[in-house]
């Protein structure tokens, strides 16, 4: 299933339109904390989905019966672009486990590129919900094959995806590979180039969030 939340005017689109804006762009803090926010949003869309379980709390006048979550997610991020999004899921789950993938394209000569996987780090993830924040869907390349990576350490209960923008042809090859998985997007763009950058797009989210980097 694919949530694009900008179907419908809301918050969201005025924090896409800010992350699309060259000028805006200039200013990594702010390009940063609109990531943030629209992580925030789909965090909390995504826990009216999870289980609950009633709780009896004591407070200073008597005994209150609450729904809570009755697991906490494992929350997960490529490095790493992925950052700013993890951080906005976190603050709304501020309990959750969190695991880390170390993924990166290496470009070649002919303008093709392999996906090498580094490093993971990574809590019990057996039969529980997981949530990955990746900004950008372009081909879903290094998205695939990094839940490949977590699943290869247990079978996921549950997958939720968090993006701010993803191209139609990235959510097409993430769904035949994950059926399952509930896709939730920003916004969403048809178009995508020879090098793997959706158009219109922002550009590429790890630079204009962090700084540009010397790796191709």
């Amino acid at each position: 299933m694919v949530v694009n939340l900008s179907e419908q005017h809301s918050l969201i689109s005025n924090w896409v339109s800010e992350l699309r804006d060259t000028e805006v762009q200039q200013d990594r803090m702010r390009f940063r904390s609109n990531l943030e926010r629209i992580a925030e949003v789909i965090g909390y869309e995504i826990s009216k989905t999870m289980p609950w379980e009633e709780k009896e709390i004591t407070t200073p006048l008597g005994i209150s019966k609450c729904r809570v979550l009755a697991q906490q997610p494992v929350l997960a991020t490529i490095l790493r672009a992925g950052l700013a999004m993890h951080s906005g899921v976190l603050k709304y789950f501020d309990r959750a486990d969190n695991a880390f993938i170390s993924a990166y394209r290496k470009h070649n000569p002919d303008g093709s590129f392999d996906i090498h996987m580094e490093y993971m780090s990574c809590p019990e993830i057996e039969n529980r919900i997981v949530i990955i924040s990746d900004p950008m869907i372009a081909t879903g390349s290094s998205l695939v094959k990094s839940i490949e990576f977590l699943k290869a350490e247990g079978a996921i209960k549950e997958l939720h995806i968090v993006c701010a923008i993803a191209c139609t042809v990235g959510i097409e090859y993430v769904t035949r590979a994950f059926p399952k998985a509930t896709i939730w997007c920003g916004d969403v763009d048809d178009e995508i180039t020879a090098k793997g950058y959706i158009v219109p797009g922002l550009g590429d989210a790890g630079d204009l969030a962090f700084g540009a980097k010397l790796q191709g």
